[in-house]
């Protein structure tokens, strides 16, 4: 059932990188490559004690674009809402989710996969259920 491993990271070390602006279509001309340094902290890292790294295992997300071995980054600072990409406790292991609060006031909720393979959770014991956070990025490593 889980798909996610959990892991907490070291937010404290600024990432010195200089990089250039990258063009997908036609190249760029420019004579300075010099923009402020890459800061995770600065740029994806709003809650340093409450975010986790996210090691993903499986496929129900592919169509949302995550893959099997991403890294995401989960804030449970962030309050979830409907459709949010959440990571929940559930069944005594972690899940990766769309959330899906419209059936709430019938006395349940879904979490949703980006992959018509996998089975729609039906969610309506909250005793037997957590939302641990909310996704708010995603990293992906082409070459290993």
């Amino acid at each position: 059932m889980g798909n996610i491993k959990i892991r907490k990271g070291e937010f404290k070390t600024r990432l010195e990188l200089i990089h250039a602006d990258v063009a997908a279509g036609f190249p760029i001309l420019t004579d300075d490559y010099s923009h402020d340094p890459l800061d995770f902290n600065r740029d994806c890292i709003k809650h340093p004690e409450a975010s986790y790294y996210g090691e993903v295992e499986g496929e129900s997300m592919i169509d949302a674009g995550i893959y099997d071995g991403d890294l995401v980054i989960i804030d449970r600072a962030v309050e979830p809402h409907n459709g949010s990409i959440v990571v929940a406790w559930w069944e005594d292991g972690f899940t990766m989710k769309y959330l899906d609060l419209t059936h709430r006031d019938d006395g349940y909720i879904e979490l949703r996969p980006a992959n018509d393979d996998f089975p729609v959770f039906k969610i309506d014991d909250p005793a037997t259920f957590e939302i641990f956070g909310t996704v708010i990025h995603l990293i992906r490593r082409f070459v290993k």
